[in-house]
């Protein structure tokens, strides 16, 4: 019998990440694009750039447990970046755009810290400290990147949209 263990549930689990980062990657340039301050757009193409590295180390993960780097179809990510379209198209330019666009981001980053924290914490359950290492790496950054969203709503983005 074919028993689904630990193991295998990290596997999957990490090629359910991968799909997702490689879906934030793709939807991280429009997202930037729409953003009216020069703030959220610089916050957005920086995280770009660490998502770039985060489907990198996501490489070298699978690498370790002699997998193939391989996505799996993510709906919960694909509906949250749904939502986020939706958001974009919803408020066009008007003052609220960018309080919404950080809410269906930090929307993302939650996800990938919920993720992220299990595969960490997988990891060492299993003796792959190394990869632990890594996802802990990754974990962190995501971490920072829903405070600098934070910090960017509270400076400008949300009391745009309460003016409005």
């Amino acid at each position: 019998m074919n028993q689904k263990g630990l193991e295998k549930l990290f596997h999957e689990t990490l090629k359910d990440i991968y799909y997702a980062e490689r879906k934030i990657l793709k939807a991280l340039p429009k997202m930037s694009r729409s953003a009216q301050t020069d703030e959220l757009k610089t916050a957005l193409a920086a995280h770009a750039d660490e998502t770039q590295v985060h489907i990198e180390r996501l490489q070298e993960v699978f690498e370790m447990i002699g997998k193939r780097a391989q996505g799996k179809t993510c709906e919960a990510i694909d509906g949250l970046l749904s939502e986020g379209e939706e958001i974009m198209d919803e408020f066009g330019k008007e003052p609220a755009l960018d309080a919404g666009i950080i809410s269906a981001a930090q929307a993302v980053e939650h996800y990938e810290i919920a993720r992220y924290g299990t595969l960490k914490r997988w990891a060492e359950m299993l003796g792959k400290k190394d990869a632990a290492k890594i996802l802990d790496q990754t974990l962190k950054e995501e971490f920072q990147a829903d405070t600098k969203l934070t910090k960017v709503a509270d400076a400008t983005a949300n009391d745009l949209a309460l003016r409005a």
